[in-house]
């Protein structure tokens, strides 16, 4: 473990570059949290969202999720409330209930950004989703039994594929172990 002090190279509204040793990173600026969320309808399908990324440059095809308190209006929200939020504005469906299902980080070599992953319960759409301020967000509800098949089909469209859709393709993958 570094004992090495931290040194920020440069900070933006959003992120912050940093060097430890030898080792460079980025982290949240203003300790900024994420909440990502799970949604699975009565029906067994699953809300996915495709948005334009610019680190990508191409679409990628992800789970719902959004900033917790990214807005100083936001100040001191928590989790589910912002998963709650992100959904609604990304999908147009509104949650019930918001389970906490723990604290995940997506690439720890590389980002010390973690986010909450949350299970949304009791779906009832309430609007077209979409996003905000020109998000331009395409809604996607799939069956979980042909989603290997669409996360594929999307794959061949040129978009990227966000890691944690492989959690929902776990099963096929082990292969039934």
């Amino acid at each position: 473990m570094s004992e090495e002090p931290e040194q920020i190279v440069w900070a933006g509204k959003f992120i912050t570059a940093k060097v430890r040793g030898k080792w460079e990173y980025v982290a949240r600026s203003r300790g900024i949290r994420a909440a990502v969320i799970l949604a699975i309808d009565e029906e067994d399908h699953v809300l996915l969202v495709e948005q334009y990324r610019v680190p990508l440059g191409k679409a990628c095809l992800e789970l719902p999720a959004g900033l917790v308190g990214d807005d100083d209006s936001l100040a001191g929200e928590d989790a589910a409330a912002a998963a709650n939020r992100e959904l609604i504005e990304e999908t147009g469906y509104r949650a019930a209930r918001m389970e906490v299902l723990g604290e995940f980080f997506s690439s720890p070599g590389m980002v010390s950004e973690s986010f909450t992953m949350l299970r949304a319960h009791g779906l009832e759409q309430v609007g077209p989703g979409g996003g905000t301020d020109g998000e331009d967000i395409t809604v996607h509800r799939v069956p979980l039994a042909e989603l290997p098949a669409f996360i594929e089909s999307a794959r061949k469209r040129g978009l990227g594929i966000d890691v944690r859709l492989l959690m929902l393709l776990g099963p096929g993958i082990l292969g039934g172990r």
